[in-house]
């Protein structure tokens, strides 16, 4: 497997990823847009804002396809 903080540290920025770190008690994910990076740290867009993630807490990284559209629900009749 790659190493996880290689691909966030090439990735273009605008790039959609989604990044595994290590929190205390698990795991958690950040899904969105990469919109920086540096030598500590990369910073994701996700639908509910930016969150900053410390290169040494991440355990994977990947590039994901687009999001689906989104559905407006069905009117009630």
């Amino acid at each position: 497997m790659a190493d996880p903080v290689h691909f966030i540290t090439t990735a273009p920025l605008g790039t959609r990823v989604v990044v595994r770190q290590r929190i205390p008690g698990g795991l958690t994910d950040a899904l969105g847009f990469l919109r920086s990076v540096s030598a500590e740290e990369c910073v994701v867009e996700t639908r509910d804002g930016l969150k900053t993630v410390p290169l040494a807490a991440v355990v994977a990284a990947k590039e994901v396809p687009p999001a689906p559209p989104r559905h407006r629900p069905a009117r009630p009749a």
